[in-house]
C-alpha cells in the first residue's frame, strides 16, 4: 500500500491530484465547519482506496491521507473477467489486462472465486522463495483447499494455504525427482507421479 497526503503529493501521483479535486471545499470556508466525514466519503466513492482519513491541521489546512489499494493478484473469474485483488483477497477493480508484474490466477467455479480461495492463492505466493516464485505459472484455484500451479513442466498440487512453509520444504526436496506431478496438499503424505 502507498500512503500519501493529497496536499503533499499533488502532481506526483495521479491519484493525489484526483483526491485533492474531490475535497471540493470552497475557499474561505472556516476549517471548523468542514464536514470531514463527507470529504472522506467523496474520496471513497470515486477512488479505490484501502483507507482514507481527513483531519484538520490548524490554522488553515485540511489533510487528506489515503492508503491506495495495491494489486496482489489478478483473478480470471468464472465469467472470464479479470479482477484485481488486494493482499486480503478482496477484489476491487475489473480490468482488461493484468497490470505488469502482477500474478494471474484462474478461479474455477464459484468456489474458486471466494475470498477464502483467493487467500489460499495469496498464501502460496507469499510462501514461495523468489527463485521458485519466478518459475510459477498457471495458478488455478478451485476452492480454498485446492490450489494448483505449474512449476516449469511440472504440476504442483498445493492444496490450501495452511502449512505453507512445510509445503515449500517438501516441494524443494521433491523437485530433483522426475515426477510430472508433485502433490504437497497433505504434507504428511506427499505424492509424486
Amino acid at each position: 500500500s502507498r500512503r500519501q497526503s493529497a496536499n503533499c503529493w499533488r502532481g506526483r501521483w495521479p491519484e493525489a491530484t484526483a483526491v485533492a479535486e474531490l475535497v471540493d471545499v470552497p475557499t474561505g470556508t472556516p476549517l471548523a465547519r468542514v464536514d470531514t466525514e463527507a470529504v472522506a466519503e467523496r474520496v471513497r466513492e470515486q477512488i479505490t482506496v484501502a483507507e482514507v482519513s481527513v483531519s484538520r491541521s490548524w490554522p488553515s489546512t485540511l489533510a487528506v491521507d489515503v492508503v491506495l489499494q495495491t494489486p496482489a493478484i489478478v483473478v480470471k473469474n468464472p465469467q472470464g473477467q479479470l479482477e484485481v485483488v488486494d493482499a486480503e483477497g478482496v477484489a476491487f477493480k475489473v480490468v482488461r489486462s493484468a497490470p505488469k508484474g502482477v500474478p494471474l490466477v484462474t478461479a474455477r467455479g464459484s468456489q474458486g472465486a471466494t475470498r477464502e480461495a483467493l487467500q489460499s492463492a495469496l498464501a502460496l505466493l507469499d510462501a514461495l522463495p523468489p527463485e521458485m516464485a519466478g518459475r510459477v505459472s498457471g495458478i488455478t484455484v478451485s476452492s480454498a483447499s485446492l490450489v494448483t500451479f505449474a512449476l516449469g513442466n511440472r504440476t504442483v498440487v498445493w492444496g490450501s494455504g495452511e502449512e505453507s512453509v512445510r509445503k515449500v520444504a517438501i516441494l524443494t526436496a521433491l523437485l530433483p525427482t522426475q515426477a510430472k506431478v508433485i502433490d504437497v496438499s497433505a504434507p504428511d503424505t506427499p505424492v509424486t507421479r
